[in-house]
């Protein structure tokens, strides 16, 4: 089998995951493979994801110029190669709509972080991107606030992209960030979200750094923050109508009294 026909076997494997785990319905979706400087598989427009066969994959240009394929190529394909050409290591890109992490797009609620470790170390903080028209070139623009800083972007009211060195890894990050949001939801129907400590958050950023993984937190800009109270996007959640309500800013703030009241009590103890 040639390399080309595997990647494309590949992206019906991971077409049928997606279908599998209802990260898209009937024939949404979308997904991409760069195989050399000017060109990308893709998926095609309406058609089940779950049931693609390696014809049905679409060949672009960088351009979004179709150069091959029986059927007609996604739209939504210029996003995919707008991540591509900003990030050029990028080879694999993956679109859906996965419920849960849907959910905080269309509540646009800011997903927050320093709770879960898998979701800290893989992901990081995860933006909001503003809203457009599906297939709209302006929904391309909206993601270019953030692709340098992280590798899955909420697509406001829309859905998921996710991006990376490999299909394979593209893909992860959907399904790690869905089943992270869906922890998120049925945790605020127990309760509320417990916030780990920044300690905590600073001890999984040293770990993403032994995975050689990277984050913006990383940088000096972030030496002296509390990383459980700073969200890296925060200033561009308006632009997107996005506020955190579900999880609350005064949820934050309760937790840090509970946080001071336990070191207080600590502190009387010695």
């Amino acid at each position: 089998m040639s390399d080309l026909n595997a990647t494309k076997e590949e992206m019906c494997e991971i077409g049928r995951r997606m279908y599998a785990r209802q990260f898209v319905a009937a024939n949404e979706g979308n997904i991409s493979v760069r195989v050399d400087d000017d060109a990308v598989l893709c998926t095609p427009t309406f058609f089940c994801k779950g049931t693609m066969t390696p014809d049905d994959i679409c060949t672009v240009n960088m351009r979004g110029e179709q150069l091959d394929g029986k059927r007609k190529r996604t739209s939504e394909v210029l996003l995919h190669l707008e991540i591509m050409k900003e990030r050029p290591e990028i080879r694999g890109v993956v679109h859906g709509h996965p419920p849960h992490a849907t959910a905080f797009a269309v509540a646009r609620e800011p997903i927050p972080v320093g709770v879960h470790p898998e979701a800290d170390v893989f992901l990081g903080e995860v933006p909001i991107a503003d809203y457009a028209t599906p297939g709209d070139d302006r929904l391309a623009e909206t993601i270019l606030p953030f692709v340098h800083k992280c590798n899955t972007i909420v697509l406001a009211n829309h859905g998921t992209v996710s991006f990376d060195v490999s299909l394979e890894q593209a893909y992860w990050w959907t399904e790690i960030l869905d089943s992270y949001c869906r922890m998120l939801i049925l945790a605020k129907q127990i309760g509320r979200v417990q916030q780990l400590t920044d300690a905590d958050c600073r001890g999984l950023i040293e770990l993403k750094k032994r995975f050689g993984l990277t984050d913006p937190r990383m940088g000096d800009d972030f030496a002296d923050a509390d990383l459980t109270t700073n969200p890296l996007f925060r200033d561009t959640w308006a632009q997107a109508g996005a506020a955190a309500r579900a999880f609350s800013q005064a949820d934050i703030e309760d937790q840090l009294v509970d946080k001071i009241a336990r070191r207080v009590a600590e502190l009387i103890k010695q």
